[in-house]
């Protein structure tokens, strides 16, 4: 009889060795490519505010001013109970970005969450959503006690109404207004815009995945809320009013300290900080600025130098002059 032969294969700790080889590969493959799809990521929210910019600068083209922040038709009182009918800029510039179907669907003439628009202010429109964000379906938008009050289309992006000066629900003096560009009721020409357009923000990052925001407009009583990535203190503010669904003010960044929940201010879901279309239609990738450096007696803000920086670039018209290399 013929002797069997003996086939090489692998030994027990020679496998063993092969598997932890391609453990470390994999391990040092997996960050560059989870780098290279975000720098994807990155570059298509890009894109995005740069369609944004350009939606907003033609609309100045039509109309002669740029769009304001939200539409209130009543006297300001708080920003919260006085809203009609509430529209906001993102609706306005629909036919700049090529939605013009869904402009004609809304009813201008209704407040948001009425029944007549129920159909078209769910509608999802991928210019305002960045990759990077987790926003992928209409999401409620309930009042303080927690009643739905309308479904909404979420949104990455936020107008910038001005600095820390300018809260997003009660403006510079409880009156709605802002230092930037878009506020409530706000009509700014270009010429107002004395800082320079290419240092002057008209809408950020506001990832929805942090703070769940809108395009579409204000709802009365409504609320916006935390997102499942906020990472602020659960003891601080757990929702803010009606406006800042739709706008923010440049205090900070990225914040992971701020006792209102960081709600009011710019966020993203990119690394190291975030995008920001300016009014010279350029947009810029901003560092984060996390947090202030104290507080006062009085419970005023110690701001830091990019806290600083960061307000001069939203403001439109104070004269702050701007370090651009500090980018």
């Amino acid at each position: 009889m013929t002797p069997p032969v003996k086939r090489p294969g692998f030994t027990l700790i020679e496998l063993l060795v092969v598997i932890a080889i391609l453990s470390v590969l994999i391990g040092l493959l997996l960050p560059a490519v989870q780098g290279a799809r975000e720098a994807a990521r990155r570059a298509h929210c890009v894109s995005n505010l740069k369609q944004i910019g350009l939606a907003l600068l033609n609309y100045h083209d039509v109309v002669g001013t740029l769009p304001m922040g939200y539409a209130g038709q009543r006297k300001f009182v708080n920003g919260v109970s006085d809203v009609r009918q509430g529209w906001a800029w993102g609706t306005m510039v629909l036919p700049q970005l090529e939605q013009g179907s869904l402009f004609n669907a809304v009813n201008f003439s209704q407040p948001v969450e009425s029944p007549g628009n129920a159909t078209a202010i769910p509608t999802l429109v991928k210019t305002f959503l960045c990759p990077s964000d987790s926003a992928d379906g209409p999401f409620p938008i309930s009042d303080a006690a927690g009643n739905v009050l309308a479904t909404l289309a979420p949104s990455s992006y936020a107008a910038c109404v001005g600095g820390d000066e300018s809260d997003t629900i009660t403006g510079l003096n409880q009156d709605g207004c802002g230092t930037g560009v878009m506020y409530r009721n706000s009509a700014i020409r270009l010429a107002d815009i004395t800082d320079g357009t290419s240092g002057t923000i008209l809408v950020g990052e506001r990832a929805w995945s942090i703070s769940q925001g809108t395009w579409v407009g204000i709802v009365r009583n409504g609320v916006v809320r935390r997102g499942p990535a906020d990472r602020c203190p659960l003891t601080g503010a757990l929702f803010y009013q009606a406006p800042t669904l739709v706008q923010a003010h440049a205090h900070l960044l990225n914040t992971d300290t701020d006792a209102d929940g960081g709600l009011d201010d710019f966020s993203s879901r990119h690394p190291g900080g975030a995008n920001f279309v300016f009014s010279d239609g350029s947009v810029r990738f901003l560092k984060d600025v996390l947090r202030d450096l104290g507080t006062l007696p009085n419970g005023q803000p110690i701001y830091s130098p990019a806290s600083l920086r960061l307000q001069a670039l939203a403001t439109r018209s104070r004269g702050e002059i701007v370090n651009r290399d500090a980018d």
